[in-house]
């Protein structure tokens, strides 16, 4: 035979090969049973579109790739949503039909149905606080206060310098710093186990440091691309965000992920949450470039309360480079919040109401 016979023949081998294995297929998932939106209290109904009437042997339901149940046939399938977190999840159905696996996938939104409540706030003292620092993270220990700050640029175009500093907070002075070069812009801060964790912006790494000396012990990489915002810590895991609404669970070892969560005020998602503070099981924020910090349930990402501080910037001096609000420290021995913002000349200890 000769070669381009051969060739011929293998072509149209691979082409009846191809055309005979195709079976026409038209089941998927039902997309006119699903809703725009669930409550974690709802049930998530799924069937399988069927318009050829074809054979259905069962269906393999899966919730981000873990398996939730069978439906033998064409029936129907109810999954409780009760333990899932807010945000997108992925469904995926493996339909078996006459021997073969035809796979079909869609995303469901769980939303919040959580009304958060307002708060209100009281003065129960004023501070200085160092108006050229540009503030990103702040956070109590032993009667010190820990400030993380960036190199942001005010409306005079002049920078801030990135740092990390320990703070008298009564006096405003700085006890000891660290600071960095142009190329790297510092951001939040959490004290775990001794050491000081900072975030950078866009270097895309996080610094450790000896909560005693300032000594810098190492640097840890993020676990992919982002940006670092703010941070904080329950007692074993940091916790930290990307300008996104999501928050990310970290091993302090590794900086590896453990979990996350996605924050929503009721069907709405919150991004660009900044500055975290862990209080009493429950995470605040303050959002960039908005007055209000909200507290978040760290186990579904819900946000419960909102502690409007639009007022507050009025109790400061208008110096040409005041900035937005960012800095929330929680003293655990007076249970007062102390709030600052980006170059503010004060720091205001607030009780919430």
């Amino acid at each position: 035979m000769k070669k381009y016979n051969v060739l011929a023949v293998i072509l149209l081998a691979v082409f009846v090969s191809n055309c005979g294995g195709e079976k026409e297929t038209l089941l998927t998932i039902n997309q006119e049973v699903l809703k725009a939106q669930y409550f974690q209290k709802d049930a998530l109904l799924l069937e399988i579109s069927n318009p050829k009437t074809q054979k259905i042997d069962s269906v393999v339901y899966t919730l981000n790739n873990k398996k939730v149940g069978t439906a033998k046939g064409a029936e129907k399938f109810s999954f409780p949503l009760t333990d899932q977190k807010l945000g997108y999840h992925d469904v995926k159905a493996s339909i078996f039909s006459d021997g073969e696996k035809v796979l079909d996938s869609t995303r469901i939104e769980i939303v919040s149905d959580f009304e958060p409540k307002l708060a209100s706030y009281t003065i129960v003292n004023t501070y200085p606080h160092d108006p050229t620092a540009y503030t990103e993270g702040l956070e109590f220990y032993n009667d010190f206060l820990y400030e993380g700050t960036g190199n942001g640029e005010g409306p005079s175009g002049k920078r801030g310098i990135s740092s990390l500093r320990k703070v008298d907070y009564k006096t405003g002075k700085v006890l000891q710093s660290v600071e960095y070069p142009e190329n790297v812009f510092g951001e939040g801060i959490s004290i775990l186990n001794g050491k000081i964790y900072q975030l950078t912006w866009k270097n895309n790494e996080v610094y450790v440091y000896d909560v005693n000396t300032l000594k810098k012990e190492k640097t840890m990489p993020y676990f992919k691309t982002m940006e670092g915002w703010g941070m904080t810590n329950d007692g074993k895991y940091l916790y930290y965000n990307d300008s996104s609404e999501t928050i990310h669970k970290i091993d302090p070892a590794t900086f590896k992920p453990v979990d996350n969560i996605k924050v929503y005020s009721g069907g709405t998602k919150i991004p660009a949450i900044n500055e975290l503070e862990w209080v009493d099981g429950k995470i605040y924020s303050n959002i960039y470039q908005k007055d209000a910090v909200i507290v978040i349930d760290p186990k579904n990402g819900a946000v419960e309360k909102i502690i409007n501080f639009a007022d507050l910037i009025n109790n400061t001096t208008p110096i040409q480079d005041r900035d937005v609000i960012n800095g929330i420290a929680y003293n655990p021995k007076t249970k007062t919040f102390f709030i600052t913002g980006k170059n503010w000349d004060k720091m205001f200890e607030v009780k919430i109401n």
